[in-house]
């Protein structure tokens, strides 16, 4: 991106984006990046990095809405826009555990809480291989308190309780 004061009287600046959207390296796959690729974007004048994510996140995978009369609780919250939730699945042991991804988007350090819509036995941090780490998480509840760097990526095991019938 170059900015540039416009020399025609006015004094008003010319901003210029120019973007790449393919590398094509020739090694070591010399057909990479071959055949019809399809792309959007979004240009918001002004944005800082908290737009920017969020409008990536809305255009790669927008909001699906759903008729219905009941409403549906969340399987897992964060209260800091910085902190991004990028998966909820199920362990991939078939234990039933709940596996959450998230990381911070904004490149600063954010405390975040996260609550999740079921009830919790136990948490433990894992690495991306859901193998546990040695890290510890503070949690109270269903509620668990994370202290996370800038783009820190952290993945969370979650056991659930057993239902009480």
């Amino acid at each position: 991106m170059t900015r540039t004061v416009r020399t025609d009287g006015d004094g008003g600046t010319t901003t210029t984006v120019r973007v790449s959207l393919l590398r094509a390296p020739r090694f070591p796959d010399p057909e990479t990046d071959q055949g019809v690729h399809r792309f959007r974007h979004a240009l918001i004048p002004g944005a800082g990095i908290g737009d920017a994510v969020r409008e990536g996140w809305r255009i790669n995978l927008p909001e699906r809405r759903l008729t219905g009369a009941g409403e549906v609780t969340p399987l897992v919250t964060v209260d800091r826009d910085a902190v991004v939730i990028t998966a909820v699945k199920l362990a991939d042991d078939g234990s039933g555990d709940v596996v959450i991804r998230l990381h911070e988007a904004h490149g600063g350090r954010a405390r975040a809480t996260l609550t999740t819509g079921f009830e919790v036995a136990d948490v433990v941090t894992t690495d991306l291989l859901e193998r546990p780490l040695t890290e510890t998480v503070a949690r109270d509840g269903d509620r668990v308190t994370l202290r996370l760097r800038p783009f820190q990526l952290v993945t969370l095991r979650f056991r659930r309780a057993q239902s009480r019938s």
